[in-house]
């Protein structure tokens, strides 16, 4: 994905699928337009999800564009070719800019990116091991990938002090954010990346650069000018906006016809969170959620996360009933929607929340679709533009957010929608094991003398985590 030299719209052109032909393409980049507009409208709303539509563009632009994007691009995103051979394209919206009142188009904009990752605790009975109904998913990973080199320290950011609802613990995981955004946090001026990381290893946080950029925005005619007192202010004033801004609602969508899943099934907090930690070190009683509002993106987000209700270790025993059902009847695939079209048809079959098991292979699909939604949620971004606005500018019908010296008019949006892959399923089952056997040798073990000892005496036994 690359923003256009003109900032009014993202071309995105199809990279996952090599060797394919151009009517491959279509279909492929088709499927994604209609995923986004009859499924995910339905879970975040109108005004959050924006599906693009699918343009035709001339090769020798298409291969010029490659060309000139490519020196900018993520090093881990360079061994993935552009297809500059269909000339297919999807044209978005860029994002970086304000969806709505363009009468500010002519202001600067800031804008953060935050992908907020899964912001609850499973709650299903198929869990294994007692850890994960303990400790998020984010922490435990955040280990395995010190570990494996993709980032230099853990992040104190944990998902649940973000979905929690509660301003203290909100504040608490924005700051983490910052402190190391690692490529969960990015900010933009003027569609410009001024803060974040540029890839795997690179994640300095520069919070006096960053209080530069951001000055003219938050104290355009204030006396403060430099120093640590006006950085920590600026910053202060950010996490603000950004919460604020979380917290409010711009669509008034309640999720379509979705029956919710109930928020409070598993706890609301996670055992490694540095919030949780700090909050035990002093004797305090842990701090409940306060509950997010229903209308707000995020709330909206988590519902759509929660569809996986199974967790994968219950969902991939039915996942392997779906592909022995495929192993006889391969003619079936298309008729069971695995690859589209993704319609109204196939969220009707989504609403379905019970999760018993009746042996049908109409039951399992289900559960693996909605697992699927779950994981698109899991793994999306949300992006905030913000731009300055003249009080006398300011009217009901524009979402305005307040600071101390400044008022800004935003939009909020939903990035990295494209449903996950039926074929990544093992995949996640596999991860799911690597990473909690890691976390409970390496990490857990750790504070536990007896775990400890005996992981010494046998480094080499494996931990068993599912039933094949």
């Amino acid at each position: 994905k690359v923003a256009h030299v003109s900032c009014v719209c993202l071309i995105s052109t199809c990279t996952d699928l090599p060797n394919s032909t151009s009517e491959e393409i279509l279909h492929h980049l088709q499927n994604i337009v209609d995923f986004g507009k009859h499924v995910m409208k339905q879970f975040f709303g109108e005004n959050y999800v924006h599906h693009g539509e699918i343009i035709q563009l001339p090769l020798d632009f298409v291969r010029q564009l490659c060309l000139k994007i490519q020196p900018e691009r993520p090093e881990s995103r360079c061994d993935k070719d552009m297809d500059t051979l269909s000339g297919y394209a999807m044209c978005l919206p860029n994002l970086t800019r304000l969806q709505t009142y363009r009468f500010v188009e002519h202001r600067p904009i800031l804008c953060i990116e935050i992908k907020p990752k899964c912001g609850f605790i499973p709650f299903s009975s198929h869990v294994s091991q007692e850890i994960k109904h303990k400790v998020c998913r984010y922490c435990m990973h955040q280990h395995l990938k010190v570990a494996n080199g993709k980032w230099k320290r853990p992040s104190k950011y944990c998902p649940l002090d973000l979905f929690s609802g509660n301003k203290q613990r909100m504040h608490f995981a924005l700051k983490s954010l910052l402190q190391e955004a690692q490529n969960n946090l990015k900010i933009f001026k003027n569609g410009e990346l001024i803060y974040g990381c540029k890839d795997d290893q690179d994640c300095v946080s520069d919070w006096n650069e960053l209080a530069c950029h951001l000055k003219p925005f938050f104290f355009p005619s204030n006396g403060l000018v430099s120093g640590p007192h006006c950085t920590r202010t600026i910053v202060k004033e950010l996490i603000h906006v950004i919460t604020m801004t979380l917290l409010s609602s711009t669509d008034a969508c309640r999720a379509g016809d979705m029956k919710t899943v109930p928020i409070s099934q598993g706890r609301s907090y996670c055992e490694a969170s540095a919030f949780n930690k700090e909050l035990v070190r002093n004797g305090k009683h842990k701090l409940e959620s306060s509950g997010l509002p229903r209308d707000c993106l995020l709330y909206k987000t988590l519902q759509a996360q929660m569809l996986d209700m199974l967790d994968i270790e219950g969902l991939y025993p039915l996942y392997s009933r779906v592909e022995q059902y495929l192993e006889e009847f391969p003619e079936e695939r298309s008729t069971l929607q695995i690859d589209g079209p993704y319609n109204e048809a196939f969220y009707e079959k989504l609403l379905d929340l019970s999760t018993e098991d009746d042996g049908t292979v109409a039951f399992a699909l289900t559960k693996v679709q909605q697992y699927r939604i779950a994981m698109t949620a899991k793994d999306c971004s949300i992006m905030i533009a913000l731009s300055p606005c003249l009080q006398d500018e300011c009217s009901e019908q524009r979402p305005v957010v307040l600071t101390s010296k400044s008022r800004f008019t935003f939009s909020v949006s939903v990035l990295d929608l494209d449903l996950k892959p039926y074929e990544s399923i093992p995949h996640q089952y596999k991860l799911d094991g690597k990473i909690v056997n890691y976390y409970l040798k390496n990490v857990q073990a750790k504070d536990d003398p007896v775990m400890s000892n005996l992981f010494k005496e046998n480094e080499d036994c494996t931990l068993v985590l599912h039933k094949v």
